[in-house]
């Protein structure tokens, strides 16, 4: 089954279009990253899916109910953790996630035990009385968490979950919303944090000025890069020597460390130990470092600016 599909959606903001002919699908069960600068129409794609906002063209459907026509029946499979802490602050937290279920027609004593199941699952259940504000900001986004699971959501949304925390609890969330997708919670994750799409995400897309550039794995992503064969040498060479190579694209040398750039630095690495072999030259040290998916990201998101402009008549 699909769980979400977009389909040429658009949404415009008077002059603004925040999404321009927006598509792709996320399959059942998969961790799916939205990748994308600072206006790329990631949250307004969100606010689509979850009716904040109305698509002014196109489609959107979650798990083949459309987000218009069938409101209800595609809100109660979502849980959505927002990057804003938009929480009622006047309850104990406890009583704000009986509330969130009760929204969804659950009744009061089945809330009370996902109120509890979900404090349990983040880590916060000894702070079930205390008030939204007084939690810290971790707390405030495990709380947020929290909120998103209450209703045992088939589809779990993400908005930047882990922004302004720090390393150690933005491992521990990745660490529980990866045990929530291996037990078949659908993830959709918005995210600055390359790493974090590297490490949670089975495929991402890259989306720029409300469009799709590219839906694909990290790997698939990574491959399209330049990678990079660091060789240190046991000692400095007079000079660089001649590489006829297949697949090598640029050879530096600064004192003792060589660096090769090629489309694949594994493929070439052979025939680079072989050149420096017959060269004289002895290797103390060789690593390949692969291209980032950031530095990947980058250069997608720039193929619009690269552009030459039109000229009119």
């Amino acid at each position: 089954m699909t769980a979400i599909v977009a389909d040429d959606l658009v949404k415009e903001y008077g002059d603004v279009r925040a999404l321009d002919g927006l598509s792709f699908e996320v399959e059942d069960g998969e961790f799916f990253g939205l990748l994308g600068p600072n206006g790329a129409g990631k949250t307004t794609f969100i606010n689509i899916l979850v009716g904040l906002a109305r698509a002014s063209g196109g489609r959107a459907e979650v798990f083949g109910f459309d987000v218009e026509d069938d409101y209800r029946e595609a809100r109660d499979r979502i849980g959505l953790a927002p990057q804003e802490f938009n929480v009622d602050r006047f309850f104990p937290i406890h009583e704000v996630l009986e509330h969130k279920a009760g929204y969804h027609g659950i009744d009061p004593e089945e809330a009370a035990r996902r109120a509890d199941e979900a404090l349990k699952t983040v880590g916060i259940y000894d702070k079930r009385d205390t008030r939204f504000d007084w939690l810290s900001g971790g707390m405030k986004r495990r709380f947020l968490l929290a909120r998103a699971l209450v209703t045992d959501p088939d589809l779990l949304i993400l908005d930047e979950p882990t922004a302004g925390v720090d390393v150690e609890l933005r491992r521990d969330l990745w660490d529980l919303v990866q045990r929530l997708n291996d037990d078949g919670t659908t993830v959709l994750l918005t995210t600055h944090y390359i790493e974090e799409a590297e490490r949670l995400c089975d495929r991402v897309a890259i989306m720029d000025e409300g469009r799709k550039v590219e839906v694909a794995t990290p790997d698939e992503l990574q491959s399209r890069g330049t990678d990079t064969l660091v060789v240190t040498l046991a000692s400095e060479a007079v000079g660089v020597p001649e590489f006829d190579v297949d697949g090598v694209n640029d050879v530096t040398l600064d004192g003792r460390t060589l660096s090769v750039t090629a489309d694949s630095a594994g493929s070439v690495a052979p025939d680079v130990v072989r050149t420096l072999d017959r060269a004289g030259l002895d290797i103390a040290d060789l690593e390949i470092r692969r291209a980032s998916l950031e530095e990947v990201f980058v250069d997608m998101t720039r193929l619009d600016e690269e552009k030459p402009a039109e000229v009119e008549a």
